[in-house]
């Protein structure tokens, strides 16, 4: 299988209605040029997982500013003050998770796990409408696995079999989220040959990996540069 394929037929394979997870921290360690791309092709009615909603002009808030998402499921708005806008207007449905929690729904939607039980958020509105059990006399939540249809992720290098590797703190949520979806696109600064990346550095195994776009490109070669296998 061709796992590197152009920018353009990577975003071809979302569809209106589709949920997204997107990987990053406040647009560090997130996929740029496919998110730009997807802002080009004006996908609609979109439900996005992700950390945050990045910064109006920056990553992720450019899908909300340009009202491409019917809802958000986050960690936190506070960077774009868009998303809040939306939301107070009910333009847009926003569930906000603790962040640890959303971590752990995402792991166990990619790891077959029934659900995740936290003691976080108990006794306030988080627990509005959810289901609880009490173990050892402690009370939890039941927090049910997240999928989606499509995750779109960085790698700071990955080899054309998908091995990835990130630098600092642009891991975040790509990892967590590369199992989690039905189709797994990765956008990388640097491809590699398969055997280039030790075994013992790769971060996220490329089995989790459906598809690789070159990133760093201006949108004229986003456009047209292709990889063969």
């Amino acid at each position: 299988m061709v796992k590197v394929i152009s920018i353009n037929e990577a975003v071809s394979k979302i569809h209106d209605g589709d949920t997204l997870m997107v990987g990053g921290f406040m647009t560090n360690g997130s996929p740029e040029n496919l998110i730009d791309t997807l802002v080009e092709r004006n996908i609609q009615n979109l439900t996005l997982i992700c950390n945050d909603t990045g910064f109006i002009n920056k990553g992720i808030g450019k899908l909300v500013c340009n009202q491409q998402l019917t809802k958000i499921i986050t960690s936190h708005i506070g960077t774009n003050k868009e998303t809040g806008r939306q939301m107070m207007a009910g333009e847009t449905e926003v569930t906000l998770v603790p962040q640890g929690t959303l971590a752990e729904q995402v792991r166990a939607g990619g790891f077959g796990l029934g659900g995740v039980l936290t003691p976080t958020g108990i006794g306030t509105r988080v627990e509005d409408n959810k289901q609880t059990l009490t173990l050892d006399g402690k009370k939890y939540l039941v927090e049910r696995p997240l999928k989606a249809d499509i995750a779109l992720l960085y790698a700071s290098k990955i080899d054309r079999f998908g091995n990835m590797i990130y630098y600092g703190s642009t891991n975040n949520f790509n990892d967590v989220m590369a199992s989690a979806a039905t189709i797994t696109i990765v956008e990388a600064e640097e491809i590699v040959e398969v055997g280039e990346i030790a075994p013992h550095e790769v971060m996220t195994p490329g089995i989790f990996v459906d598809y690789i776009v070159k990133g760093g490109a201006g949108r004229d070669e986003r456009t047209e540069t292709t990889f063969d296998s």
